[in-house]
């Protein structure tokens, strides 16, 4: 057991500016993608995340030229 407290120590005082913002942005994006998780897959939010679930695949819009979007309206 006394080899993995040795493996897993950190030197707090010997961070550098670096290492401390490398750790302050990781930390923020784990609590940014728990976040998320919460709010995407919140049941009430359901029926709103499932109606713009074909946006992925519905490109249209952007690879029709001009005059064929204006023949499709």
């Amino acid at each position: 057991m006394d080899s993995i407290k040795e493996y897993f120590h950190t030197d707090w005082a010997a961070m550098t500016l670096q290492d401390w913002l490398g750790l302050g942005i990781t930390v923020a994006v784990f609590i940014v993608m728990i976040a998320l998780y919460v709010y995407v897959f919140h049941p009430t939010r359901k029926e709103k995340l499932e109606s713009h679930k074909h946006i992925p695949l519905d490109d249209d819009e952007f690879t029709l030229y001009k005059s064929e979007r204006e023949n499709r309206k």
